[in-house]
């Protein structure tokens, strides 16, 4: 049965907010980050064999930072390469940001950026109907599978177009997590049909091992400052519970036995810990890693 709760994602304005609440209360920023200049440069080291030019898609691209802080590592691996950067991102506020953050931002002239204000779907067809055959050397996908309808077609999709030597990066909540915890009792309830809000890496590789297509995985440990969601009337709280439920104003339209639910469900010891009066939600994130399809 379809949720008939509305989607956070239908109110750009709020996601946003939420968004930005939710970068403030984890460490998600600092395990990516962590994860980029730990591991990532590693996996990069191949990509291009040898080419002067690399092409690289971002898809759900966001507001940036983490695409540059990727930029900074390729080009330590390869510093006398230039990069065709595809930006692929349906957020008109969010390319805006993107935009106002490379203004800030030095030593960026071996980037040529080009904007695509789509989301991937609409990426897919438009370079389906174009017969495009242009191929990527790096193409990543970070946290962003949740809000495509068919995950393992889109990841199927974009692998397809990596070059030799090339690289399909995806991050998203690990199935261990709070969040695999609390979608695995309350998908039917709070995700969104029409996407795949409630994806986890669990259901990636179980698609991906399906298909014979091999991997790599990395484990991002990350945690999130939930306590305000438990404070009755908290305006942070209710943006928070909106952002961990992806429903809009769930605090004021959720049945309240859903609520409850949800609530007590949070403070489980499967979600979250209790320390120092705070109650920390497990926010841990997994990478992936795909080369190019045999």
């Amino acid at each position: 049965m379809a949720s008939p709760l509305r989607s956070l994602v239908e109110d750009d304005e709020r996601y946003l907010k939420s968004f930005q609440l939710f970068l403030e209360r984890s460490s998600e920023h600092q395990c990516m980050q962590d994860f980029i200049q730990g591991i990532l440069p590693g996996e990069l080291a191949s990509v291009g064999d040898g080419k002067a030019e690399l092409n690289v898609f971002g898809v759900g691209s966001g507001s940036g930072d983490i695409d540059l802080e990727m930029f900074s590592q390729l080009r330590r691996k390869h510093p006398s390469i230039t990069v065709d950067n595809q930006v692929i991102e349906p957020s008109s506020q969010q390319i805006h940001n993107y935009k106002v953050l490379l203004s800030k931002t030095p030593d960026l002239d071996y980037i040529k950026f080009t904007w695509n204000k789509n989301t991937a779907a609409e990426f897919e067809q438009h370079w389906k109907e174009n017969k495009m055959s242009k191929k990527a050397d790096f193409i990543h996908m970070i946290q962003m599978l949740y809000y495509v309808k068919d995950p393992d077609a889109t990841v199927r999709f974009f692998q397809s177009l990596l070059d030799k030597n090339g690289k399909l990066l995806i991050i998203l909540v690990s199935g261990r997590s709070g969040w695999g915890k609390l979608w695995q009792k309350y998908r039917s309830q709070l995700c969104n049909t029409e996407i795949s809000q409630c994806v986890t890496t669990r259901d990636i590789k179980s698609g991906l091992e399906s298909q014979g297509v091999a991997y790599r995985s990395y484990a991002l440990p990350s945690h999130l400052d939930i306590s305000e969601c438990f404070v009755e009337g908290s305006e942070k709280g209710e943006l928070l519970l909106d952002f961990l439920t992806e429903v809009l104003d769930f605090s004021r339209t959720a049945p309240a036995e859903l609520k409850a639910g949800v609530l007590e469900m949070l403070r489980q010891p499967d979600c979250s810990v209790e320390t120092d009066g705070k109650v920390i939600f497990n926010n841990s994130l997994e990478a992936l890693v795909l080369d190019p399809l045999p």
